[in-house]
This record gives structure tokens, sequence and C-alpha cells, in this order.
């Protein structure tokens, strides 16, 4: 049994490199949108709807995939799982380096059918991840393990936008998949033979002690019954639903962050910005992954209902800062001065700006960090991939929505940046609503999986006894 944090941390250091480098992998591909357009479609203007149809296909991918993988999640091998996982997305990154461009729609379908697989493969990722840390990590240190999870992917995707930028000026974009494809490969390799497999519900604390004997397994299946009393409690249920209106709010943040400071009257360079969200960005991350993970595991080790409230907090908190960006006074450059990385550093506002999107970073990293606590402790072992991918599900879809609406409101208001980031805040209330709604329905669910871990604990002695005589 794990009884510290760096135990968990050491044993998980195999899926926080693949982690990281699935994240690079598909952020490089969302970077490269535009340049690819032109790649496919040499002299031509932007192909946004061919691009568009791209993009949203593989959040659909990604969505609807994990249903299947949860269930498999739940039956199999995690380790086993996350390996094919890594050997296929590993080798769509290297097939998309010998993409044949110039061809226009050829050009196009090819690159499409690569990344709709590796998408559809991404589904496996997260909820094998979060069943593996049910049952390895410590029930008080999982918001720890989320933020450092979760810091690990934010490091290599803002690290991705700077070694993309700069693989695409030079001209070498093939380079990057062929790099990042081995790196999956290699990393998923390294996973499969460093990575054991823990029972499941070895941290549960019903289960730990019976679990300890090694004959004994927690090989339990949830059927349509038990799927009705646990998988859809009411604290679940207010959890997929909140997921939508809360992932429309991510799923915008940097859409309209970016063309807000990117064009007339800011200019700021695309180069320039990388360098303000890597920086600002990773400063904000490591805030909020880290050092307020660990004080969320704290407030929360006797009190659980305490991460709701963290939650709550995490909403508000991140609307106000993220809206408060869109009302700094930048400065107005042409497009020289915006590629001016000395005037880009020294213009005050600027680090004002960066203060803020730290802040609204920490703050709202207290949402991921606690929200899958939670989601672990209201289901039974054998239900960690499903419910993960019935969430995922939603979420995905409603983060892929984000840009298309933040669109239509960009549109809409003839390019009121202000205006539109207040709408978008707004997106965060029915979450905070429906979260405060789950604070009394909590702890009910939370003690129905305690009583029916308890139960079957009862069975497992049992089988062990019978074992022995």
């Amino acid at each position: 049994m794990i009884e510290d944090p760096s135990n968990f941390n050491k044993r998980f250091l195999p899926i926080y490199f693949l982690g990281g480098f699935f994240s690079l992998a598909f952020s490089g591909i969302y970077i490269l949108n535009v340049p690819l357009s032109e790649l496919f479609w040499p002299g031509e203007v932007y192909h946004a709807l061919e691009m568009g149809v791209l993009i949203s296909s593989m959040f659909l991918a990604i969505a609807f995939s994990g249903i299947l993988f949860g269930r498999l999640i739940d039956k199999y091998s995690r380790v086993k799982i996350l390996f094919v996982v890594s050997i296929v997305r590993g080798t769509c990154m290297i097939l998309l380096s010998i993409t044949v461009v110039g061809q226009g729609l050829e050009s196009w379908l090819y690159f499409y059918i690569i990344t709709f697989i590796f998408a559809f493969f991404a589904g496996g990722n997260y909820p094998s991840v979060v069943s593996l840390s049910h049952d390895i990590v410590p029930i008080d240190q999982r918001s720890s393990f989320f933020g450092i999870y979760n810091l690990v992917r934010n490091a290599f995707q803002l690290t991705g936008f700077l070694f993309v930028g700069l693989l695409d000026l030079l001209g070498l974009w093939r380079l990057f998949f062929i790099i990042i494809g081995l790196a999956i490969l290699i990393s998923g390799i390294n996973m499969f033979f460093n990575m054991e497999e823990p029972k499941r519900g070895s941290q549960n604390k019903e289960l730990k002690e019976v679990l300890k004997i090694d004959s004994v397994e927690y090989d339990f299946q949830i059927d349509l019954d038990m799927m009705k009393k646990t998988m859809l409690s009411k604290t679940n249920l207010v959890i997929l639903i909140e997921g939508i209106s809360t992932n429309i709010f991510m799923g915008s943040l940097t859409f309209l962050l970016l063309p807000y400071i990117q064009t007339d009257p800011h200019n700021i360079s695309p180069f320039a910005t990388g360098i303000f969200l890597a920086v600002f960005g990773l400063t904000g991350g490591i805030i909020g992954q880290i050092l307020l993970a660990r004080l969320s595991d704290k407030l929360s080790k006797q009190h659980h209902i305490r991460r709701i409230y963290l939650i709550i907090i995490s909403l508000i908190g991140g609307a106000v800062c993220f809206t408060l960006l869109f009302f700094i006074p930048l400065p107005h450059l042409n497009k020289s001065e915006g590629q001016n990385l000395l005037l880009f550093i020294m213009e005050p506002m600027i680090l004002l700006m960066g203060v803020i999107h730290a802040s609204s970073t920490s703050i709202s990293a207290l949402y991921n960090t606690n929200q899958g606590p939670i989601i672990q402790e209201i289901n039974l072992p054998e239900a960690q991939g499903q419910i993960i991918s019935w969430n995922r599900l939603l979420e995905s879809i409603s983060f892929g929505s984000g840009p298309l609406i933040s669109g239509i409101f960009i549109t809409i208001s003839g390019q009121n940046y202000q205006l539109v980031a207040i709408l978008i805040g707004l997106f965060t209330i029915p979450g905070i609503l429906l979260w405060i709604s789950a604070i009394k329905y909590y702890s009910i669910d939370r003690e129905n999986i305690s009583s029916i871990l308890e139960s079957r604990s009862l069975i497992l002695e049992s089988k062990k006894d019978s074992t022995k005589s």
C-alpha cells in the first residue's frame, strides 16, 4: 500500500510523461490548423469549414469513444489498454508526417482519417488514468495527484506552443509529428513495463484489509440495478449536467483571448503570445495544481464536502478573473511593435494582465483537482472508467462547442470582446447553482457507496475463509 505522496508520484511517473506527450500532440495539431490549411490548399484562403470539421471531429471522436473504452477499462487491465492506446496514437502521429500536401481535399482527407483514429483512441486515456489513480492514490492525496497530472499536461502543452511554432517557422512541421510519435511510442512501452496493475478497490477503506491478501481479488461487475443506484445518483447527475455549461466556458477561454490580443488594435505577435501563455500559464498552473491542490487535500481530509465549496469558489473566481482580462487597457500597437519582445515585456499593462491570467489559471485549477476525487468517492471501483467516460462525453462536446459559441458572440457583437467575455463568464452560473444543490446530496451518495463496499468486504472475507478451509 502507498503511504506517502512521493510513492504514488514515482509509480505514476511513466503515465505523467505519456500524458504530457499526448497533450503536446493534440495541441500541436490544434496550433497547426492554419498552416496545414495553407499546405493542403497552397495559395488559397484559409479553408475554415474543412479545418473546423477536422478539429470538431477530434473532440467528438474522443467524446463517444470514451463510452466504449470506459466499459473495457472497468473489465480489463488498465495498463494494457493504455499500452494499446499509446501504440496506436504514436503510430498515427508518425503517419501524419508523411501527409502528401498540395492535393487539396485529398491531402485533407488523409490527414482527417489519421487524426480521427488518433482522437478516437484518446477516449481510453483519461478514464484509464482516473481508474488507476482510484486504486493507487490515497483518498486524502487525490487533489495533489490530479494537480500534478494536469500540471504536467499543461506544461507540455504550453511548451508545445513554442516548439511547434518554431518548427513551423523553419518549415520542419513533419519533424514535429515524427518526434512526438516516437516519444509517445517510447513512453507507452516504458509505461507498460514499469507500471504495476493495482487491485481494484485497494484504496477504499472498506476493502483495504481484505485486499491485502494475495488470493483475494475485487471481481464485482456493475449491473443495471447497481448502475441506477450509484452511477445515476443525484450528485453524479449534477456533475454530468453542470459540466455542459462549465466546459462551454472553459472551451472559450483561449479562443477568445488569442484574437483579442493578436488583432487590431493590440497586434501582439503569436510568438510573444506563446511566451505570455507559457510564463503566466505555468506560474498559475504551479500555484493552482500544486499548492492549492495540496491545500484542498488538507482542508478536505476530515470534511470531504469541502471539495464542493472549493469548486464553487473556483467557478466564481475563475469567471471574475477571466472577465477582468478584457478590461485592462492594453497598448495599441502596429504589427512591427507587436513583434518587439522588449517592448512587450516592459509594458506594465502586460504584466498586470499576466498576473490576472495566472490568478485565473490557479483559481480555476481547483475545479479539476477537486472534481476528480468527488467522482471517485461516489462511485464503485468497477464503475470508475464508465462514469468518467460519461462525464467526458458531455464535457468534450461542450468544450468543443465553446469556440463556436464565442465566434457567434464575437460576430454578433461586432468584435466587442468585453461584452462577449461577460456573456461567456455567465456560463458558469448554472454550474455554480448545481454544485450548491449537490451539497445536500453528496454525503448521502458517499455513504451509499460506503455501505455497498462494506457488504462486499464481508463477501470477500467469506471467500477468503472458504479458500483456507
